[in-house]
């Protein structure tokens, strides 16, 4: 596994719990609408979002890029399939005017989300609401975003996941950011930069050159910093950057110690991370500010990939200390390891869920490579992807969605991103303007 350098060591807002089940749309009869959790065969929920209403002249085109942006946040879950506008049959030309409920039951929506937009200067002012359609009755009251006119897409995620929340009683993930080593070049000859952009490839920003290999960036609690591993010094030391000044700074610049595999804590204050000295691989914690370091293991094994669970207390781990790769839970303050990982084939870079509840990871067993989740005392493992290499799953803020690295075989193979639900449903590529790797989810944006 090339995330957190497996392979060169070892050579040399609400969250409810979470149900790993497909997902039905309730019956409007029943109640209010909702996507619940359930056991039962997914049936995606219809829905319509007729153009947003244009409020000023300047507004026309923002009115209609924005209503397909919410669309394609909301179709792209695949918990909810758009009625197309061919089949509509009214239109929406005033926000404030009463819905014509009996239309959109005569086309099947079960949900309606409709908007107005208006334009003064650089400013944007979005109005929405969304609509129970079989209850004829507002999905809570009308809510409005402000901003600049060059963050209309970000103002278009918010209103997806105000709806997305509305009907599923789970936070969204739509204003959301990933970030990214971006590849380019040949195989035998790769270059690497770190990037970043919208959860779903869309303004992509560079914050690093190509001039050394970088590996496995990570976003801080709140989205204003990313760790990563650099090469720029000839041999892997971790780097902190700021996002938004495009600055960095080395934390780790030991001469002759490798260090790699960085996270933060989620008090965004301390980093843990792996070092490697003298044919050993141990866990490290640091005080990002005083540059105060605590080591965690101590055994004659390879200790890498840690990841913090969201509350601080315990830390998941892969590590050879049983013969193969295997993933391990200790306190965050060290000490006895509990192995939770007992299937066949070989397991790493794990990574705790946002909701607390499951572990996904990487697992390697007869020539294939998986995407998985298990929950956090190793039961119910679930095996969510299969490929020639699959590796350095990602959550996304709200826990419903991971986001990997897929590599192609063959010389003129090249790195992707994917996306998978939680259920093993709905795997797809996510659009980068070159080859991709090492994927980090952001947490909702302020």
């Amino acid at each position: 596994m090339r995330t957190y350098l497996a392979t060169l060591v070892m050579g040399a807002t609400l969250l409810g719990a979470a149900v790993i089940a497909p997902v039905v749309p309730a019956q409007a009869q029943d109640g209010p609408l909702r996507i619940e959790i359930t056991d039962g065969v997914i049936e995606p929920l219809p829905y319509a979002v007729p153009g947003f209403v244009p409020e000023t002249p300047a507004a026309a085109e923002l009115a209609r890029d924005i209503s397909r942006v919410i669309a394609a946040d909301l179709s792209g879950t695949g918990l909810f399939r758009e009625v197309p506008a061919s089949a509509h049959i009214s239109k929406v030309t005033d926000f404030d005017a009463a819905v014509s409920y009996a239309d959109w039951k005569a086309v099947n929506a079960q949900a309606l989300i409709t908007g107005a937009l208006s334009v003064n200067g650089n400013r944007l002012t979005v109005r929405f609401r969304g609509h129970d359609v079989f209850a004829e009755k507002e999905l809570g009251t009308g809510l409005q975003f402000s901003g600049t006119t060059d963050g209309w897409r970000r103002m278009a995620h918010k209103v997806a996941d105000v709806i997305y929340s509305r009907i599923t009683g789970e936070s969204g993930y739509f204003d959301s950011r990933v970030v990214f080593v971006s590849e380019s070049g040949p195989k035998n000859d790769r270059r690497k930069r770190l990037a970043v952009m919208d959860y779903d490839g869309a303004n992509v920003q560079y914050l690093t050159n190509s001039a050394s290999i970088v590996l496995a960036p990570r976003f801080s609690p709140n989205g204003d910093r990313v760790l990563y591993t650099s090469y720029e010094s000839g041999f892997p030391q971790i780097h902190v950057l700021d996002v938004g000044k495009v600055q960095r700074r080395v934390l780790s610049a030991d001469d002759g110690i490798m260090s790699f595999a960085p996270r933060f804590a989620p008090d965004g204050r301390t980093v843990v991370y792996s070092q490697s000295q003298g044919g050993n691989t141990d866990i490290f914690t640091m005080d990002i500010e005083t540059g105060a370091r605590s080591r965690l293991t101590s055994a004659p094994s390879i200790e890498t990939a840690p990841s913090f669970s969201p509350d601080g207390s315990q830390i998941v781990f892969e590590s050879d200390r049983s013969g193969a790769p295997q993933l391990y839970v200790m306190a965050t303050t060290g000490g006895e390891a509990r192995r939770i990982s007992f299937g066949a084939g070989r397991y790493g870079t794990p990574v705790w869920s946002p909701r607390g509840d499951m572990v996904a990871f990487t697992k390697q067993n007869k020539g294939r490579f998986h995407i998985g989740v298990m929950r956090t005392d190793g039961s119910e493992e679930r095996l969510l992807t299969a490929s020639f290499l699959d590796e350095g799953p990602t959550w996304s803020p709200n826990g419903r969605v991971i986001m990997f690295t897929r590599e192609t075989q063959g010389a003129s193979g090249r790195a992707l991103l994917y996306s998978v639900d939680v259920s093993g449903r709905n795997l797809k590529p996510v659009r980068t303007p070159d080859g991709a790797s090492d994927p980090a989810w952001s947490p909702l944006q302020n």
